[in-house]
């Protein structure tokens, strides 16, 4: 990554080639997830397309409350993400780091939201290998579907929570005065937190409301 104050490092000819090369980096590790999560979804789509009454059934048990909730939380903080990056880009610090805080707020809201879900889930004894019961018929059926939510969920949940992480660090980096000559490392994590909150927006309707 780049150096805060725009330090070339000896592997590159310019402050521009390095700039590039960085953000053609997160481009390439945001293909890759692409590639991870279209694969969940290939998945998910197969089962949904083989076992259609039994996910259907699993599906009428999620919150649809709660998602869309979240759903709601997490488009926010894509919009105080961008003007975050804005502020960057302006070397408006206080505004910066005004943004930040706000979009972490909202991460831990939606993940807040998100846990207390499963917790209920778990008291509907609807975790597989963990407490599943089901009543119903075509209980292979509804434990696939969620066996699939669980995971693709958790692997969002888990892209948010090191998120967050690094949002955290970047936001004491930045209250000591970094970016302030080179934004980039705010514009590039603003990349990772929209990918984030585009990953939820397929998996909202894919598991709540289809």
């Amino acid at each position: 990554m780049d150096n805060t104050h725009g330090a070339l490092a000896h592997h590159f000819e310019t402050i521009k080639q390095q700039r590039e090369a960085n953000t053609l980096g997160m481009w390439l590790f945001l293909a890759t997830e692409v590639l991870f999560f279209g694969a969940l979804f290939t998945i998910y789509t197969v089962f949904r397309l083989a076992y259609p009454n039994g996910f259907e059934a699993a599906s009428d048990r999620l919150d649809v409350v709660r998602g869309t909730i979240n759903t709601v939380v997490l488009l926010t903080s894509s919009l105080t993400m961008a003007l975050a990056v804005y502020a960057a880009e302006a070397r408006r610090r206080r505004m910066m780091l005004l943004m930040m805080g706000a979009t972490a707020i909202l991460g831990v809201l939606f993940l807040g939201i998100k846990f207390s879900e499963y917790y209920t889930d778990y008291q509907e004894h609807l975790i597989p290998t963990l407490n599943f019961a089901w009543e119903g018929s075509g209980a292979i059926q509804v434990q696939k579907f969620f066996s699939m939510y669980f995971i693709m969920t958790g692997f969002h949940a888990l892209h948010m929570i090191i998120g967050l992480v690094v949002l955290a660090v970047m936001m004491i980096y930045g209250w000591r005065g970094g970016y302030e000559a080179d934004s980039m490392p705010v514009e590039r994590f603003g990349l990772y937190w929209h990918f984030v909150d585009i990953v939820w927006i397929f998996l909202f309707p894919l598991l709540y409301l289809i």
